[in-house]
């Protein structure tokens, strides 16, 4: 049976001034480690490393999808991490272009903080029917989702789930796979 594969999206935008982001984004990377699921995140910096990074040290496979096409793309072009993965997969398709690959590649979509970019990744989860999650009081996309639903959504089939802690959240997402 495969695993389920969870993929966190958010800001990527420097944390080190927040401390409470910070502290959230390790125990949302905990909640995953605790989990049979593989993590899957856009190999980038900000809240996102940071939780994969956490998901990693405690023990969960975490693939990193790059817009880059090759490591030294990642590296200096896109100045993007590699520490915090197990395994990249480099698209060579841009930020953008990678967004659509990370979210298709996703059974569960979870949105921490998040800014432009996030929009985008939770505008393609959303038309494409994923389960999404969004980590509620971290600000960004997580905390405008309701917003942004109801003066712009169509049905299109996702389940959405909104909470403040990030094992309650995983937990109400994975729960909606069965």
């Amino acid at each position: 049976m495969m695993r389920i594969k969870v993929g966190v999206m958010g800001s990527a935008e420097d944390v080190t001034s927040n401390t409470d982001l910070q502290v959230t984004s390790l125990a949302l990377g905990a909640a995953i480690a605790k989990q049979n699921v593989i993590l899957l995140t856009g190999s980038t910096t900000g809240v996102v490393y940071l939780v994969g990074k956490a998901a990693h040290e405690g023990g969960a496979l975490h693939v990193g999808v790059s817009p880059a096409s090759c490591k030294s793309d990642h590296l200096e072009r896109y100045k993007l991490p590699t520490d915090a993965c197990d395994l990249l997969v480099y698209t060579g398709f841009g930020l953008k272009g990678r967004n659509v690959v990370l979210v298709r590649s996703c059974d569960v979509v979870l949105f921490i903080a998040g800014a432009m970019g996030s929009l985008n990744e939770f505008t393609i989860a959303y038309d494409e029917g994923k389960v999404i999650g969004c980590l509620r009081g971290t600000g960004g996309v997580a905390d405008e989702s309701e917003y942004l639903l109801e003066r712009f959504s169509k049905p299109k089939g996702a389940r959405i789930y909104r909470h403040d802690d990030p094992d309650e959240l995983l937990a109400l997402c994975l729960n909606e796979l069965g």
